[in-house]
Formats: C-alpha cells, sequence, structure tokens
C-alpha cells in the first residue's frame, strides 16, 4: 500500500539551511512524489546557506536552484504532510494554522533520541552561523530522519 502523501513540505526557520537540504534529499529518495520547502522567517530569494550547499553537493544532492520562501497559507493548503525541524516550529505552524497541526510531525519524528525511553522524536538543531562541524551533524541528523521517514512515505 502507497503513502497517502503526495505533496510533502518541509519547513525550517530561514529555510537556507536544514529544509532546503531535507527536501533534496527527500526529493532524491522518493522521486515519485512532490516535496517543496519554505521558512517560518525565510530569507527570500537566499540560496542555500554555503557550507549546507557544500556538504549536500559532496553526499551527492543538488541544492543550487533553491532559492529561499516564505511559508504563507497557499504552501500550507499544497501540502499533505508538513514536517518541520523542532516542536517550537510546529506551534508557530498551529498559531498560523490551526489546520496545519493536524497535518505535521517533526522531521525528526521517528529519530530515538540515545538515553531516552519515550520517542518523542528529535528536534534538528538550526547549524546557521556555527561551525562546519556543527553543519556536518545537522546533515548526519537530517539524513538520518529522512532515511527514517522514506519507507513510510513510498
Amino acid at each position: 500500500m502507497s503513502s497517502p502523501y503526495q505533496n510533502i513540505l518541509v519547513i525550517c526557520q530561514g529555510n537556507i539551511c536544514r529544509s532546503p537540504v531535507a527536501e533534496a534529499m527527500l526529493k532524491q529518495a522518493l522521486p515519485h512524489k512532490q516535496v517543496q520547502s519554505a521558512g517560518l522567517t525565510a530569507m527570500v530569494d537566499h540560496g542555500a546557506e554555503p557550507t549546507a550547499a557544500e556538504i549536500a553537493t559532496a553526499a551527492g544532492l543538488d541544492v543550487s536552484a533553491h532559492k529561499a520562501r516564505q511559508l504563507d497559507s497557499d504552501i500550507i493548503q499544497w501540502a499533505d504532510l508538513i514536517l518541520t525541524m523542532s516542536q517550537h516550529q510546529r506551534r508557530q505552524l498551529g498559531q498560523m494554522s490551526s489546520p496545519a497541526m493536524g497535518k505535521s510531525l517533526l522531521i525528526g519524528h521517528w529519530v530515538q533520541a540515545s538515553g531516552t525511553r519515550a520517542n518523542n522524536g528529535l528536534d534538528i538543531p538550526d547549524p546557521y552561523k556555527k561551525s562546519r562541524d556543527v553543519f556536518e551533524h545537522v546533515h548526519a541528523l537530517l539524513q538520518q530522519a529522512v532515511d527514517l521517514w522514506v519507507p513510510k512515505l513510498q
């Protein structure tokens, strides 16, 4: 049985670090799905952050055409599933559109946080203006999260 989710939206704050990379990962893994990204406080028309783009390119992902865009009601309505980077962003999304809460989950929802029994999912930290090591850590977390989502979305 295939997933009912055809239109997948990935959101973060600026739409230049995490969500464009996660969008590229999902597009590559699920070529038959529509995947887009947006930001709650987007740096509109900016490309992917250079360090994020470099790490993504090295991993075989293409974010070269990415242009950041602001989350709006049209994109929210388009999406069947909205993946956020943090619980805080999910609450922000709910303040914008209460129906969106019903179709949103953490991208790290299936990631088991080490040392915890309950799986409430994992927030993916924002690497913006941090070291390359942080960007590489975030990229690895995104890949782990996407790898866990893919079988559920096929």
